[in-house]
């Protein structure tokens, strides 16, 4: 249910923050400084992130807590630079007050004993926040890791199926279209094969499609079917649930429903994205992204002008009514960044009002400056996405039912099994084969059998 429209909520809250005394502020005039890091710098990689923080964050934050001086310490470097920076930091128990991260990353820097929980370093400011009645449980999922929340989750996303609406005119296939079932989807694409569509189906496959493989397609229907890849210690092996998704792959290529070839070329994501634009792929998987950067208007990746009349959307169905996770009809799958407190910092329940403040509506709203994007927050979404059909879908019908990756450092290894038993599937392979090599090399990677869940 999507969360209703505060106009005048989110201005209160702004002037609130904004004249807020700053309860962690020292007394006695004493200063104190607090810093910001993140993987983002003016100019340059993620340059909006870091104008906002320069611009909005500190000097609005400032002007709402005496003696307080905020710095922003910005980075533009490839990922893993930013994340072996940040651990050395903190290892040595160092670095900044608030931190972004990558959601991937809080299992690992968790267990590490980088990072503590929120509550730990903030006290309990922090579950009384206002903010969390505003994030869907789901979605608080990024920064929650072993049942205790580490992060503030940023802006997210969600996986949809798009469908080419004049395909399916040309097929006999209803539109709005919402499939209830697998079988649903596998229906849609015998009518879409029969009425001549190259690719009636377009989930991704195998190894060259790298990541987009995990989240496009298996974790979504690893969810669909009842089962996360790492669940309650322990990471989901040759189960029922990972056969059953094995199982839709090898049947998208025994039925003709999917195209090998397109998932086994170096650029095959790429091209996927072209035929759907020219009107060769009848349903794909994908994430919001695909709306608003691949075949935006004015994109340039494969721009489709008609893209607001031409393309549907749907949500992945469970593989029967109730069936996936958390006894969902639907599932999907998102990413996203979020920020941590150091728990190393000298002055924790003012670096907790900073990071909360960083994520209250008005700030929200001032990082999007416009922009029609999906924050975690709902009374923001609720304002700024109703101009967008297909993002406004994704807040209020999507992220309710979504799930992320384990932020664990072995999943990247994990992720890479999973792709080559889907690639295995493409080149002939029967599920039970795919199921079985998968165990064993899962096996491999986290430490025995005992490590994993059949």
């Amino acid at each position: 249910m999507r969360l209703p429209s505060r106009p005048a909520v989110i201005a209160v809250l702004t002037i609130l923050a904004l004249s807020s005394c700053g309860s962690g502020a020292p007394a006695g005039g004493e200063g104190v400084t607090l810093v910001i890091a993140a993987n983002s710098i003016s100019g340059g990689k993620n340059s909006e992130s870091a104008d906002w923080i320069k611009r909005w964050v500190i000097p609005n934050f400032e002007q709402a807590h005496q003696n307080v001086k905020v710095l922003f310490r910005p980075s533009g470097v490839d990922d893993e630079q930013y994340k072996t920076k940040i651990a050395l930091d903190l290892k040595s128990k160092a670095g900044a007050d608030v931190i972004d991260l990558d959601g991937i990353w809080v299992g690992e820097f968790a267990q590490a004993g980088y990072i503590k929980p929120l509550t730990d370093v903030g006290g309990p400011a922090v579950d009384s926040w206002e903010g969390w009645s505003q994030i869907p449980q789901a979605v608080q999922g990024l920064g929650i890791f072993d049942g205790k929340k580490y992060g503030l989750p940023q802006g997210t996303d969600g996986r949809v199926l798009f469908y080419n609406r004049t395909l399916f005119k040309k097929a006999g296939l209803p539109d709005p279209w919402q499939p209830t079932s697998w079988e649903d989807i596998f229906a849609a694409g015998g009518r879409l094969k029969a009425a001549g569509v190259p690719v009636p189906i377009q989930i991704n496959a195998g190894t060259a499609m790298g990541e987009a493989t995990t989240m496009q397609g298996v974790l979504p229907l690893l969810a669909a079917a009842g089962s996360e890849i790492y669940t309650d210690g322990k990471w989901t092996g040759a189960s029922p649930a990972m056969k059953d998704v094995l199982g839709f792959y090898q049947r998208l290529y025994t039925s003709g429903l999917s195209d090998p070839m397109l998932q086994q070329e170096a650029k095959g994501r790429d091209k996927s994205f072209a035929q759907f634009a020219a009107g060769k792929i009848g349903v794909l998987a994908e994430s919001d992204y695909f709306w608003r950067s691949v075949i935006e208007p004015k994109a340039r990746v494969a721009p489709m002008a008609d893209r607001d009349t031409a393309v549907g959307f749907a949500k992945i169905p469970a593989k029967r009514p109730g069936a996936a996770i958390r006894g969902q009809d639907f599932a999907s799958m998102s990413g996203g960044a979020v920020r941590v407190l150091n728990p190393f910092s000298k002055n924790p329940k003012l670096a907790w009002e900073l990071l909360a403040f960083m994520h209250s509506a008005a700030a929200t709203k001032a990082q999007l400056a416009g922009q029609a994007r999906i924050s975690s927050r709902g009374d923001v979404n609720g304002e700024v996405l109703h101009a967008d059909p297909m993002l406004e879908y994704v807040a209020d019908e999507v992220l309710p039912i979504t799930a992320y990756r384990p932020g664990l450092a072995v999943y990247p290894q994990v992720s890479v099994a999973l792709q080559e038993a889907t690639a295995a599937i493409v080149s002939g392979r029967s599920a039970d084969e795919a199921a079985a090599a998968y165990q064993t090399k899962l096996e491999g990677l986290v430490g025995g059998a005992d490590h994993v869940a059949r």
